[in-house]
């Protein structure tokens, strides 16, 4: 199943039984908007608490590092989330945010009928899908069957030994600013990882907020690869979010998962690793 669906076909799947709409937009007034509008029959996931388990500090997996697989799994039962269900998840950023992260979650515990909707919410609304407001139900599961995440992910350590082998490649998806070390707006540190290249995940749309093309997009991510494989790739941005981003533009060019380094930026610049800038 490619990771990516239109709005027209979400519209054709709603009157299928085993689809579950995810709700996963972000911002200080995600549940306030959900509740005031959201897809008909979607259901309200929250990055901060959903798919990520916070500490007090970030050099401790990052701003956003992976919940438990077991909460994770209770969560999806809560959801009406099963290994039959075909799960279809958006957000407001083009899929840049939340629901690539929860579409790598569902892969990474093992379900593969999972997808993002290209374009988003506002693509979603001027196709005409039906809108709702206030609460959904659903029937709830069992947590979902696991036994550990099962897509590649990379510590630290296997980033800084990566960063220093040519046959490797290191992604860093943030906006070239940031990476350049001109600005940093979350993180306490400017710059980057000392090898690592810069691939903005903005590159991955088009001027409407849609995916490109997938044969578009396996041209650009060859040029970067050369040689190597998925394998070889190690995508990161801040926090592990907007990677995922890159990670299901990979997937949908036919290039493969490369791995996750969840910590990204936000834990490797509090490790007292190398910086690296091109001030």
């Amino acid at each position: 199943m490619k990771p990516l669906i239109t709005p027209k076909q979400l519209a054709d799947l709603l009157p299928e039984k085993n689809l579950v709409l995810i709700d996963a937009r972000t911002g200080p007034k995600a549940k306030e908007n959900y509740s005031s509008e959201h897809l008909q029959g979607a259901l309200f996931v929250d990055l901060e608490t959903d798919m990520a388990h916070k500490t007090a500090d970030p050099a401790e997996g990052g701003r956003h590092p992976l919940p438990d697989i077991q909460t994770f799994a209770e969560l999806l039962g809560k959801l009406g989330i099963s290994p039959e269900s075909h799960v279809v998840v958006y957000d407001d950023k083009n899929g840049a945010n939340a629901a690539a992260r929860f579409w790598w979650m569902l892969r990474a515990i093992g379900h593969t009928k999972v997808q993002v909707l290209d374009g988003g919410y506002a693509a979603a609304q001027a196709a005409g899908v039906p809108v709702n407001s206030g609460q959904e139900t659903t029937i709830k599961q069992p947590p979902y069957p696991h036994t550990t995440w099962q897509l590649p992910t990379a510590t630290i350590a296997d980033v800084e030994q990566a960063s220093r082998d040519q046959n490797a490649l290191v992604i860093d998806v943030r906006e070239a600013a940031r990476y350049r070390g001109e600005t940093e707006p979350i993180d306490l540190v400017a710059g980057h990882i000392p090898g690592a290249v810069n691939i903005p995940f903005a590159g991955n749309l088009a001027t409407d907020g849609t995916f490109l093309p997938a044969e578009i997009l396996q041209h650009n991510y060859k040029k970067a690869l050369g040689t190597r494989t998925s394998a070889d790739v190690i995508v990161h941005c801040g926090s592990g979010v907007t990677a995922c981003h890159t990670i299901l533009a990979m997937e949908q060019a036919g290039l493969g998962i490369p791995k996750l380094y969840v910590g990204s930026w936000s834990e490797w610049s509090r490790m007292g690793r190398p910086i690296a800038t091109e001030l």
